[in-house]
């Protein structure tokens, strides 16, 4: 479903443009009618997609509270759609957890697991599947078999043996996506989102058939700043190649950000070269030395909650090496103090890092590349259609890698053998949360000594995040391209000096 641009998508990238319309045109005193009236502008004069109109004029109001950064209404009071925006209509508005929510209108309330016959079934002499169902919830009605969903244990015996394949296995596309079984059900059977499990991929949102998961947004908070004419400088994630159409080089996407209000804009691969050559650094004077026992790296900020929420126990073996994105924060603010700092990216969960306290992250907004597309819209600035600008903030090829799973081992793996090559190098990389607890399950095991592991919560790697426009597939193709036409292929053994000195 990611490859393909559905409705859900385009119901998306339309409250965002309404959203930065507003946020960019109106005035304080009309915020909050133009705000009411988003949805009767999204659904016009019936419905498209369910039942009645009114059903899909709130899920659309829901869909505004989020991209404004609010929380969702209760569903047993009467409350505007602007209730408690006067809290996010500022600069320094960041996401108050949960991140992810799941919207109660627009939850079909899916089997949360479960097998059902279908009508392929052709009620042969042998029932096989009854046969072998250990509870004896088969049962044979009409000549045809019937799953008795009181007594089934859910245990498939049934699908794996039937010979015309006419039995089959529903569950949740959210709780399927979640690789960490963060999805369960409310008292009215839709999906819930329990926090204390969720890490914030985004999965469940993008595999969402009914568009019922959505995250909360700084689009609008963005949006008014930039009128407002303050000092923001963007810094770009290597995942925006091909992001925005066929035809938008790097130098038109600079271009159109500064179209947008932006005052320059960085590449946050340039912060990847600094975390290679640092986590290259310590590969090589603390894991193959033995002094500890295996790294985790920590530019995926889902991979390194997982970590920690999963695996306490090795926390002390996540890299403390800074994120491309605050990497590249630090180096932006360190030339411009003065500026505020807006992540353009392809994460969900890069919205929370940017949030936390622990470690400063000195980014001001965190907005997705498809959040980007429905500011151009609000605007009407087409990238492509942009006079090209030339880039002034050139990475590497290694860093630029950082987009796609692999890419950060593969960026590691290089510097280790350019600036030691006599050190034995054993890196390891897992994408998808599921494989990431599987290899993070050996490394407790103590059977991923020696190894530098690079963790994607999203299969794929950021391309393939909850925030992308395009197919991973054509994605990947493109960076490629970019990739070979960098000038630079690798950052120089020192550039950790020169950068953060």
């Amino acid at each position: 479903m990611r490859s393909v641009n559905t409705p859900v998508k385009e119901i998306r990238r339309k409250v965002f443009t309404e959203i930065a319309k507003v946020a960019f045109e109106s005035n304080k005193d009309n915020f909050n009618d133009e705000i009411e009236a988003i949805p009767y502008h999204i659904v016009k004069e019936k419905a498209t997609y369910r039942e009645s109109i009114y059903r899909e004029r709130a899920v659309a109001s829901e869909r505004v509270r989020l991209a404004m950064g609010m929380s969702l209404r209760p569903e047993n009071e009467a409350v505007h759609i602007t209730a408690g925006m006067e809290k996010s209509n500022i600069d320094e508005k960041y996401y108050e957890p949960p991140l992810m929510q799941v919207i109660p209108s627009a939850c079909d309330a899916c089997l949360e697991k479960g097998y059902v016959v279908s009508n392929m079934c052709r009620g042969c002499v042998a029932h096989p599947c009854r046969q072998v169902c250990p509870k004896g919830a088969i049962e044979i009605v009409d000549g045809k078999s019937h799953i008795n969903q009181e007594k089934c244990i859910k245990c498939g015996k049934c699908k794996a043996i039937c010979p015309y394949d006419a039995i089959s296995k529903l569950e949740r596309p959210c709780a399927r996506a979640c690789g960490v079984g963060a999805i369960g059900s409310d008292e009215q059977g839709r999906a819930k989102i329990d926090p204390e499990k969720c890490v914030s991929c985004g999965m469940c949102m993008v595999s969402c058939p009914f568009g019922a998961i959505s995250d909360k947004s700084q689009i609008f908070q963005l949006c008014r700043a930039l009128r407002e004419g303050k000092n923001i400088i963007a810094e770009v994630a290597p995942a925006f190649v091909a992001q925005f159409g066929d035809d938008v080089t790097p130098g038109r996407l600079i271009a159109a950000l500064k179209k947008l209000g932006f005052a320059d804009v960085y590449e946050v691969a340039m912060g990847a070269d600094i975390g290679a050559v640092a986590e290259a650094h310590h590969y090589a004077n603390k894991v193959a030395t033995g002094e500890l026992p295996f790294l985790l790296t920590s530019c995926c900020p889902s991979w390194s909650m997982l970590a920690k929420k999963y695996f306490p126990t090795l926390i002390d073996s996540v890299s403390q090496e800074l994120t491309p994105m605050v990497a590249t924060a630090r180096s932006i603010k360190k030339e411009h103090p003065e500026a505020s700092v807006v992540f353009i990216g392809p994460c969900a969960a890069k919205k929370l890092e940017a949030s936390r306290r622990h470690v400063r992250s000195d980014v001001d907004f965190v907005i997705t590349f498809e959040e980007l597309l429905g500011m151009f819209d609000a605007k009407g600035i087409v990238p492509a259609e942009v006079e090209e600008e030339a880039q002034s903030h050139n990475a590497t090829a290694a860093g630029r890698g950082y987009a796609v799973a692999g890419g950060v081992a593969d960026a590691i793996t290089r510097c280790l053998k350019e600036y030691y090559p006599d050190v034995p190098v054993n890196i390891q990389h897992a994408e998808g949360l599921a494989d990431c607890k599987k290899i993070l399950t050996l490394a407790k095991a103590g059977k991923m000594k020696g190894c530098l592991i690079e963790g994607m919560g999203c299969p794929g790697g950021c391309m393939a995040g909850a925030g992308t426009n395009v197919s991973l597939k054509k994605a990947q193709s493109e960076l490629k391209k970019y990739q070979a036409a960098s000038e630079k292929k690798l950052p120089p053994e020192d550039y950790l000096e020169i950068e953060l000195d």
